[in-house]
């Protein structure tokens, strides 16, 4: 969530901070400050809205030069949106920025307290710059383990100790830290998006360890301050990715992206009418004796989930259980060595994720994981990792990272079919085919863009919507539904058509409108019997689909047809129809796209 950076060498600090936090802006955040470190004195600089009015904060500051320094995009947890409760925070000789909660803040304050210590903000972070402080006695690696020792939560913090110029001390516990060593100096921050313009190469700040940064490099230690050398990764990806490129808006760009992200996905891993995860050192063997599969992630991963169990469960006939990671570890799960766990996420960080993840690897269930993001703490943690190749998502809603997500689980699902021999290898073939015509279909559909805008301006006003599908259908409307509601803030809900006559019919009213989503032949007359229902009604009926609508002319109001595929595929092109409208209903409500009030991209606490 919280935007992290830092910076100590030869540079002036001020705008590398102010830029790195700029281009961290799409992981929400509410207020943003930074701590120069200036000689004997620290100059720090915070207000509440955007990196733009700290920007102009900055302008209108004198003296703000030094070479050493943190700054930090606040997404209120604990306490208000107030310049008070941005970060850093400052205590005794400690300035702190800090990316998590801490759970036990309360228990630690009254401590605290009797040791003279008094917040003047409302967070959690301020008393982790307390509690540091108390412990330090001139030697941050003994503060910093016992401070460690007593924090229960998440963090990644920065940290400037008063009496250690130029000296930056970073460690984390689930909260994700990178870092880049240049000719120039030692940055680090929460997103690799950050350091781009310094350098491609990086490593990933691992789990309780200290880094130590000083104008001459980084040093990485462990907790017992013994040094170790850090893995270095490199970014593969154009670092123009993470720039607008002409487009309006980075989910936009990120949408018309899709066509080249899936096939950097999957074509590299389809070889011979088979799935080849050869080059992911996949073993054969975390796929042989399954009994069960269970797909834990959350929001829009979660709705990846619910694709890879309609594709699993109707091809392989292989019990297949989607459970939000929020919960799953709530729920005392049911796994064993048969078991199959695929935990998907874009980040890789995402806190919920990563405990349901550990809880199945310690009940020896098999894991895989399904991330965009290399050395994250998912991807380290699963037995095995499936890179998506969608390059950097920079708007906070997912577009190109959802549909890699889903392709991830049309490549499980086939691995797992030859693997149990549950599929000839004349039927893989034709998957295959099938899957590369799927792919191929979304560029035209990228095409109806004008069409698609069209119609979103009819509903453009509406305050409640509702998507309707069947089968493989209603995990794309939730997907679907999901996209208008978080951005354009509509209140939309999706259902299992059936459904409707349950309770959700009594909410649908003259002009309503209803995206009614059809790729499946088999439940085709069922669904549109459902869709009379509502338009009988008075709703104002989209249908989405690849199929031949010409015996039900009349039973809708606009209709957004993509190339037809086989049924198993209709997943891709009728999502991206969903996205583009989404995204028009949004731009002509005159809201953010890329930065929806109260969201973040990478949810990194529970």
């Amino acid at each position: 969530m919280c935007g992290i950076i830092g910076f100590t060498g030869r540079l002036q600090v001020a705008d590398i901070l102010i830029g790195g936090l700029e281009r961290l802006e799409y992981r929400g955040y509410d207020s943003a400050g930074i701590a120069v470190r200036q000689n004997d004195a620290t100059k720090i600089i915070k207000t509440t809205g955007k990196v733009a009015e700290l920007r102009k904060k900055a302008s209108e500051t004198d003296d703000i030069e030094g070479t050493c320094g943190i700054g930090h995009t606040r997404w209120a947890t604990h306490g208000g949106v107030t310049d008070i409760n941005a970060h850093p925070h400052v205590a005794g000789k400690v300035t702190l920025i800090h990316n998590g909660i801490i759970e036990n803040y309360k228990e630690l304050s009254a401590a605290l307290k009797d040791k003279g210590y008094t917040a003047v903000s409302e967070t959690d972070t301020e008393v982790a710059a307390m509690l540091i402080d108390s412990l330090y006695d001139g030697d941050p690696f003994k503060a910093l383990k016992e401070a460690d020792q007593q924090l229960a939560g998440a963090y990644g913090f920065c940290i400037m100790f008063e009496d250690r110029p130029g000296e930056i001390y970073c460690m984390r516990n689930a909260s994700p830290l990178v870092a880049v060593s240049t000719d120039d100096g030692a940055f680090i921050a929460s997103d690799m998006v950050a350091l781009l313009p310094y350098s491609k190469d990086y490593f990933v700040v691992p789990e309780e360890h200290i880094v130590v940064m000083t104008p001459d490099g980084i040093k990485l230690y462990t907790m017992d301050q013994e040094e170790v050398a850090p893995k270095m990764l490199h970014v593969d990806w154009d670092t123009t990715a993470a720039q607008k490129g002409g487009y309006d808006f980075f989910m936009q760009k990120e949408i018309f992206e899709q066509p080249e992200a899936l096939k950097n996905t999957v074509m590299p891993r389809l070889h011979n009418g088979r799935a080849d995860f050869s080059a992911d050192n996949i073993s054969d063997d975390i796929f042989k004796d399954i009994n069960h599969v269970v797909v834990t992630a959350c929001g829009t991963a979660m709705h990846a989930g619910l694709v890879g169990r309609h594709l699993i469960e109707s091809m392989l006939r292989i019990p297949v259980t989607v459970e939000l990671s929020s919960e799953f570890r709530y729920m005392n799960p049911i796994l064993d060595d048969h078991t199959l766990v695929i935990v998907v996420t874009q980040s890789g960080e995402t806190a919920d994720s990563l405990a349901a993840l550990r809880l199945a690897n310690e009940r020896g269930a098999k894991t895989i994981s399904i991330v965009n993001v290399k050395g994250s703490s998912i991807a380290r943690e699963s037995d095995y990792v499936l890179y998506t190749h969608a390059g950097p998502e920079i708007a906070v809603a997912s577009t190109k990272a959802f549909s890699v997500q889903c392709a991830g689980m049309y490549l499980i699902a086939l691995k797992l079919a030859e693997i149990n021999n549950m599929m000839t290898a004349e039927e893989m073939a034709a998957y295959c085919d099938a899957f590369q015509a799927a792919i191929d279909t979304v560029a035209p559909v990228l095409e109806m863009d004008e069409q698609i805008k069209g119609i979103a301006e009819k509903i453009k006003d509406t305050f409640s919507a509702f998507y309707l599908g069947r089968s493989l259908d209603y995990a794309i409307a939730c997907e679907g539904s999901l996209k208008l509601k978080e951005i354009s803030y509509v209140n939309s809900e999706a259902y299992s058509a059936g459904e409707l006559k349950h309770g959700t019919i009594s909410l649908v009213t003259e002009g309503v409108p209803i995206i009614a989503i059809a790729t499946q032949e088999n439940v085709l007359p069922k669904l549109m019997a459902n869709v009379e229902e509502v338009k009988a009604r008075g709703a104002h009926v989209i249908m989405v689909t690849d199929k031949d609508m010409s015996s039900y002319e009349g039973i809708y109001d606009d209709l957004i047809q993509v190339p037809n595929v086989d049924d198993r595929f209709g997943t891709f092109g009728v999502t991206v129809a969903l996205q583009l409208l989404a995204y028009h209903v949004t731009v002509f409500r005159g809201y953010d796209v890329d930065q929806p009030r109260n969201l973040a991209k990478s949810v990194t606490v529970e």
